[in-house]
């Protein structure tokens, strides 16, 4: 299907449709099992027309299967959920046990893929705040063995949406929020996670499915997925992922609204 929201706003690139299904749709591109691979290239790539896929051995890396709702993947890390933990922190070369994992996983890792390994990537304080950031996440094992990342228009009946996301720049997103909140009658319809980029692209927009007053989640706060996103398709692109019924509603209220009217339009002028 078209979007008028994306016609509205003047996105470079079409929203993409992410989807449960139980095959991978014929020709898909998909990471190689047991390969590490970023989840935001797979969405990167639907944003350029392609279709991709992943499943539960071709997801990339850890936490990307907890982004596309395959579970705890954490504990399949190298050396384990505590491991991980102090990566995302402070690091392992201060334990015994980290430290041998790391020279262990030498030979398979890049240089800063190592380095990270062993001193951290920082992104978090201490490895038991780590913990309770995983604790916290809306961690969802899905019924299905695939997720597909599909153009909007490309959509097929037997694999509908589950979650319908953007690639905004500010200007877009600003009216993405607006748009979010227009028809709501209240004005916090959109929340913005502290996780990974695919992660607010799968689980939580995921678990919003389930409200009845789903909200939208706005990502690509993470630095190492805007790093993989800059060099498909820029460096001033956020993402803007609402459930399919979210979507819908939005739809429908672009006309008559804020899109149609003078700030908008003398904001598109601006910008040329």
């Amino acid at each position: 299907m078209k979007s008028l929201i994306h016609e509205k706003i003047g996105a470079t690139y079409p929203p993409i449709a992410i989807s449960w299904a139980d095959e991978a749709p014929e020709g898909a591109m998909q990471f190689k099992p047991g390969k590490w691979g970023c989840i935001m290239w797979l969405a990167a790539n639907a944003a350029r027309g392609k279709t991709a896929v992943c499943d539960r051995e071709t997801f990339g890396c850890w936490g990307g299967g907890v982004g596309v709702g395959f579970g705890n993947r954490y504990k399949d890390f190298p050396g384990g959920e505590d491991c991980f933990c102090r990566f995302l922190s402070s690091g392992n070369a201060g334990d015994r046990v980290g430290a041998a994992v790391a020279e262990q996983a030498k030979p398979h890792m890049t240089k800063e893929a190592h380095e990270n390994f062993l001193h951290g990537e920082r992104y978090v304080q201490d490895p038991d705040k780590v913990r309770r950031f995983i604790a916290a996440l809306p961690m969802v094992d899905i019924p299905a063995s695939h997720v597909v990342f599909r153009p909007l228009d490309r959509i097929v009946p037997e694999s509908p949406p589950k979650v319908v996301a953007f690639f905004a720049d500010p200007d877009q997103l600003s009216a993405l929020v607006v748009l979010a909140n227009y028809g709501r009658g209240d004005n916090e319809n959109v929340i913005l996670p502290y996780a990974a980029g695919c992660q607010t692209l799968g689980i939580y927009p995921f678990r919003e499915a389930d409200s009845d007053r789903p909200r939208a989640v706005v990502g690509l706060t993470d630095l190492s997925a805007r790093v993989h996103i800059a060099k498909q398709l820029g460096a001033h692109l956020m993402t803007f992922a609402m459930p399919w019924k979210m979507f819908m509603e939005m739809e429908a209220n672009v006309p008559g609204s804020f899109l149609e009217a003078h700030t908008w339009q003398a904001l598109m002028a601006l910008r040329g």
